[in-house]
């Protein structure tokens, strides 16, 4: 009888040994959700705050190491190259060095310590360009990958100094071929076609393929560079108007540029 006392009062035990550990690992369980809860609300404040310090730097800073700073934090594969590094690439931007003059201002040519050719385009202080419109220039630009439009490499800001910097093109544009008779026959009408077809294909991703729905609006022969191999590339976008994808009240954004 002892015994099958004894052996009764198991169950009760083991009952409240369960119990106990199930309140036991709920309470853990609950510490380490409200844990996580607390580190979210913490890791959001400190991004926030982190927003705000940022915020006011750029609102303490020159207007020209504020927009390079802007411009920065926004992409991480744009170069923000020092005047020094242009003025030693494009020979203090000699004569020589001129490859021609855009809307906006001249265009040179540089080479970097390493090699990289480039074509530097120096906006004019009289331009009427302000930091703003030069912003909206490179941000639109830097935007914009396709295998048929000029590459924007980087800019250079530095006190009235706008510079962007593109990749350089050997061949120039292409009414430097078809308008002169001399050297009009050099691009056969089979090159012809496929200079056709990659400006077609280089207007179909600004029209429908891009991030963004470009209207270039100053489309032309000069407007068309080639590359080594007489690959067109569009250049120059200043002129567009910019649709947002997502926009269904055909509101219009422009950018002022070249």
């Amino acid at each position: 009888r002892r015994r099958a006392s004894t052996s009764g009062a198991k169950p009760g035990h083991n009952s409240r040994k369960r119990a106990l550990w199930i309140i036991t690992v709920a309470a853990l369980l609950l510490s380490i959700f409200l844990c996580i809860i607390c580190f979210v609300v913490w890791m959001r404040r400190r991004r926030k705050g982190t927003e705000i310090l940022h915020d006011q730097a750029a609102m303490n800073r020159p207007e020209e190491d504020a927009l390079a700073w802007r411009l920065e934090q926004k992409s991480s594969e744009f170069i923000l190259f020092d005047l020094s590094e242009i003025l030693h690439a494009t020979h203090n931007f000699s004569k020589e060095n001129l490859l021609g003059q855009g809307g906006f201002g001249p265009v040179y040519k540089g080479q970097l310590p390493d090699g990289t050719e480039i074509a530097v385009k120096r906006l004019a202080s009289h331009s009427g360009q302000g930091f703003t419109e030069f912003e909206n220039e490179v941000e639109l630009i830097a935007k914009l990958q396709h295998s048929n439009l000029v590459k924007l490499m980087g800019c250079c800001i530095k006190g009235e100094e706008k510079l962007l910097v593109y990749e350089y093109l050997p061949n120039k544009s292409l009414d430097f071929f078809i308008f002169d008779v001399s050297r009009t026959t050099l691009v056969d009408w089979n090159k012809r076609c496929v200079i056709i077809e990659g400006i077609a294909q280089g207007l179909l991703y600004l029209h429908k393929h891009s991030r963004l729905r470009i209207i270039h609006r100053d489309l032309k022969a000069s407007n068309i560079l080639l590359d080594l191999e007489m690959n067109p590339k569009i250049s120059d976008f200043g002129l567009a108007k910019i649709f947002s994808s997502n926009d269904t009240q055909g509101s219009t954004k422009k950018v002022v540029g070249t």
